[in-house]
């Protein structure tokens, strides 16, 4: 069962240290800004003589030099504050001129030894301007848990855990956290490498939950006194909202298929019992009440980490795929997905909305299973475009009037372990 901490300074405090680092005279790293040049875009036969939309571009380097930046959010005055998943610290981010200032505002001890886990996902309060307020996801030494804090004066202070017990695991740990349109909190949660627990309703494995600040169930949740808002997933690190509030979450398959999930509260995913559509699957008997994706693409395709909402479309960050993905949904609840800078930055992850409409997009390429640059990881501005841009490798998934199967993709598999989503290296698991 799930544990929800009030916070009460003591105990809570001694579940973590925090050590802290105040702003230095000097950014920690050396962040660039003179433009990157965009990679040629393949040329397709239009069908009409409508203008041509505006490409989806690198404008900007943000920052270089960090150790897989995980979880991104920005402040009310347009800074943003990143957590770096192996050297377990937050950086403050900071607009000087035509450069951003990186410095690091905590480190944070506690944090256990984990493959796929470590600090994760980060969330700003939706009223940060009265209470300060952020909140981490992080893989301990024995779970995977929500802390809440306060970033008051460039430092960050006075964290404590307020949802705890959430399964941890060498891989498949989730981690993503974000506030949704209305107010609360949304946690995305991994298998923790047991299946089972994604359909199991007592557990926080495999699910999405929406909690208030203080870490206690959210009103208006599917069951009285449960933090679950959906269940039957694998491992989910991606949530973002499109223009209609409607929640979508990117998640990593096992074999087959990865998926784009339109959520639904009191939805169930299928995990385990399916993987991609119903359709997909050798034997879809005993799948009626399981909600099918609406988009998927074979494991080398994607592996899906961050998600964001712009522009009209969803963009999703790949990493064993090394590729930005475009997704618009049409009006009858297909998908048609496009792919940018394919091979050319290595391992995407992170993908966030700036206020200014653009898009921040993180490389994970020093995570164990990338082929780091020199600069990297980075964080990168892309101009998502004025609509959908032309490419040959645009492709419509199907509605589900007209689905049909997905070629398969033969990633390996660990003999009947968890298969680690950051990657799947061909030939390797751990």
């Amino acid at each position: 069962m799930f544990t929800a901490h009030r916070l009460t300074g003591i105990a809570a405090s001694a579940a973590l240290a925090l050590t802290l680092s105040g702003c230095t005279g000097s950014p920690e790293t050396d962040p660039t800004t003179e433009p990157t040049p965009t990679p040629a875009e393949s040329e397709s036969p239009t069908e009409s003589a409508e203008p041509t939309p505006a490409p989806v571009e690198l404008t900007d380097t943000i920052a270089t030099d960090l150790a897989v930046p995980w979880g991104l959010a920005f402040l009310p005055d347009g800074s943003a504050l990143v957590t770096e998943r192996d050297r377990q610290r937050v950086l403050h981010l900071t607009p000087d001129g035509d450069q951003w200032d990186t410095r690091r505002v905590a480190t944070i001890d506690g944090v256990g030894d984990s493959q796929e886990g470590g600090l994760l996902g980060i969330a700003v309060s939706p009223t940060f301007a009265d209470d300060q307020q952020v909140f981490l996801y992080l893989t301990s030494r024995t779970d995977n848990r929500v802390l809440r804090g306060e970033f008051v004066r460039g430092r960050l202070r006075n964290l404590e855990p307020v949802l705890t017990s959430i399964p941890r695991a060498d891989y498949h740990d989730g981690g993503r956290i974000a506030f949704g349109p209305d107010g609360f909190l949304y946690v995305a949660t991994g298998d923790a490498g047991e299946p089972e627990l994604a359909q199991e309703t007592q557990s926080l494995a495999g699910k999405i939950l929406r909690i208030n600040t203080d870490g206690e169930p959210a009103p208006g949740n599917p069951t009285a006194d449960s933090p679950v808002w959906s269940l039957g997933h694998r491992n989910i690190q991606g949530l973002a909202w499109d223009d209609d509030d409607q929640l979508w979450a990117s998640e990593f398959g096992q074999d087959n298929f990865d998926e784009l999930n339109k959520i639904e509260s009191g939805g169930n995913y299928g995990w385990p019992l399916l993987e991609g559509r119903a359709a997909d699957n050798a034997t879809a008997e005993g799948s009626e009440g399981f909600v099918d994706p609406v988009a998927t693409w074979t494991t080398d395709e994607a592996s899906p980490s961050g998600l964001a909402w712009a522009d009209g479309s969803l963009w999703l960050g790949a990493l064993r795929g090394t590729r930005l993905w475009q997704v618009t949904i049409d009006p009858r609840g297909g998908a048609r997905t496009t792919p940018h800078f394919v091979g050319e930055y290595g391992r995407l992850r992170t993908v966030v909305t700036t206020p200014e409409g653009n898009l921040w997009v993180t490389t994970s390429n020093r995570d164990g299973r990338g082929d780091p640059a020199p600069d990297d990881d980075q964080i990168m501005q892309v101009a998502p475009g004025t609509g959908q841009s032309t490419s040959e490798d645009a492709s419509p998934t199907p509605t589900p009037e007209d689905a049909s199967p997905t070629p398969e993709d033969a990633s390996p598999t660990s003999g009947g372990g968890p298969t680690p989503d950051n990657d799947r290296p061909t030939g390797s698991t751990p």
